[in-house]
């Protein structure tokens, strides 16, 4: 009996390689279908127990399905209607917050100027010429942000259509997932489904209960110091922050900005340590009881898939990261020879006294 060549190890890595790129260049380029498919499957697994309740209680499946998605769309509007009504009024004083926001500028341009000894022809020069190149540029930046916001509005109209369909096909999905395995299989198969519906569901529920608790904390403060717009800006720092650590930074820009141009000076640094104590009450108190008990995922993969996600999908793409890793890891832990994989997507830290390699010294 001959013997089986074995692949060397160097071999498999770069099929591996190979097979990961061709996967992110196939999503990168098919990201305006299969990111609505995405978000579709990932709400249809949180709106599926209010179906079920439903459908129990005597009412049609069909009927079920469409109350359910027209109750969360229209919880989803009365948000959006908040916000906009936030916005319309922002715009009525944009004019009088663009000459404090230019008056600020000057300040800052003469600052510069004094602290580090630069002629002020130089700085407005200087200022000019980043103009120009925004000017440039801005045609460019205008039509990828018309682009967007068409994409976004054909997300909007038809992620209502794929979660219906979703619910609605749900028998036809599980069914077809039993086929793809043979009968002894099918526990393991239905440990993955059970476990991927219970990390989702809980997962979005506690994300919007810390957005809820973020955006009421981020308000206060704002409305304590006196920043205008407060409550919109809180809204809008609370659903940056739904993007794990890279949301809260993004988040403070804002009433900074906002604080600087229509306050004193102090008055921004008052917002940055709000926002501090917010972040630090949001980091170590609500999202280990609230969201990261639910996700096993550590910090430094949590931001690897988040920026990860940013660069093949953009912003949809980090919104999506968590979950989708959450679910890839039920998946390893699963299949015996990807565990060491899941368990390094895992926040289980082993003891620093821990003895890891079991290395036995040669004989002499």
């Amino acid at each position: 009996m001959t013997e089986q060549p074995t692949i060397p190890f160097y071999v498999r890595m770069s099929h591996v390689a190979i097979c990961l790129l061709s996967l992110f260049f196939v999503l990168y380029i098919g990201k305006e279908i299969v990111v609505p498919l995405l978000y579709a499957g990932v709400f249809a697994i949180l709106l599926n127990p209010v179906v079920n309740r439903l459908h129990g209680w005597g009412l049609n499946r069909i009927i079920s399905i469409f109350l359910v998605v027209l109750l969360a769309f229209l919880l989803v509007a009365v948000m959006v209607y908040f916000l906009s009504m936030q916005i319309a009024q922002f715009t009525d004083t944009l004019p009088q917050f663009k000459e404090k926001f230019a008056m600020a500028f000057r300040e800052v341009m003469a600052w510069v100027s004094q602290t580090f000894h630069l002629k002020n022809s130089e700085v407005k020069a200087s200022v000019e010429q980043m103009k120009d190149q925004g000017l440039s540029t801005g045609g460019s930046v205008l039509g990828r942000a018309l682009a967007a916001l068409g994409g976004a509005f054909v997300i909007v109209f038809l992620l209502p259509v794929y979660i219906f369909m979703i619910l609605f096909y749900k028998p036809l999905l599980l069914d077809f997932i039993s086929q793809l395995f043979t009968r002894d299989k099918h526990g393991a198969v239905v440990e993955v489904l059970e476990e991927t519906k219970t990390v989702i569901q809980a997962y979005l529920i506690g994300l919007l209960v810390e957005a809820t608790i973020v955006a009421v904390m981020n308000s206060a403060v704002l409305l304590l110091i006196g920043v205008p717009y407060a409550i919109l800006l809180g809204v809008i720092g609370a659903i940056l922050n739904v993007i794990p650590y890279i949301g809260g930074l993004l988040a403070i820009i804002l009433p900074v900005l906002m604080a600087l141009s229509t306050m004193e000076p102090v008055s921004a640094l008052f917002v940055v340590g709000a926002y501090v104590v917010v972040q630090f009450i949001d980091n170590n108190v609500i999202v280990p009881r609230i969201v990261a008990s639910k996700v096993k995922l550590n910090a430094l993969m949590s931001i690897i898939v988040v920026l990860l996600g940013g660069a093949i999908w953009g912003i949809a793409g980090m919104f999506l990261a968590i979950p989708l890793t959450a679910i890839i890891k039920v998946v390893l832990d699963r299949i015996e020879p990807l565990k060491p994989l899941g368990f390094l997507l895992g926040d289980n830290i082993p003891p620093v006294s821990k003895k890891i390699f079991q290395i036995r010294k040669p004989k002499k």
